[in-house]
Order: C-alpha cells, then sequence, then structure tokens
C-alpha cells in the first residue's frame, strides 16, 4: 500500500528535480525520491559493513550489555 506525502522544495531543487526525470532518469519525481532513499540506505549499510570489518562493533555477552 502507498502513501501519499507532499513536499516543498526551493525553485532551484525542483527544477533540477524535474531534468532529471525528463532526461529520463527516472520515470516520476516519485522515483526519483525512492532512488535517493534506498541509495541512502545503501551506503549506511555499507557505512555499517565496513565498521564491522574493522572490528569497530560491540561484543555483547549478556542484555545488560545493550545499555
Amino acid at each position: 500500500m502507498r502513501e501519499v506525502i507532499n513536499i516543498s522544495l526551493p525553485a532551484p531543487m525542483a527544477k533540477a528535480v524535474r531534468a532529471e526525470v525528463k532526461q529520463g532518469q527516472f520515470a516520476s519525481v516519485s522515483e526519483f525520491f525512492r532512488h535517493i532513499l534506498r541509495e541512502r540506505k545503501a551506503t549506511e549499510l555499507s557505512a555499517q559493513r565496513d565498521k564491522f570489518d574493522r572490528g569497530e562493533n560491540k561484543v555483547l555477552r549478556s542484555l545488560r550489555d545493550l545499555k
């Protein structure tokens, strides 16, 4: 199920988004923003993986370690 969310952008930013859609990069303005959000999630996941690989993770020995 989809939900409609309205946002307000400064004119230059709105123009840039419309230009991306018009160039065929995205099917719609909504698809543009979905792409941005997916990209952000992927970046965050990659950063977490890098942190894990460097050993910067917390080892939990019990539920008390969650604090």
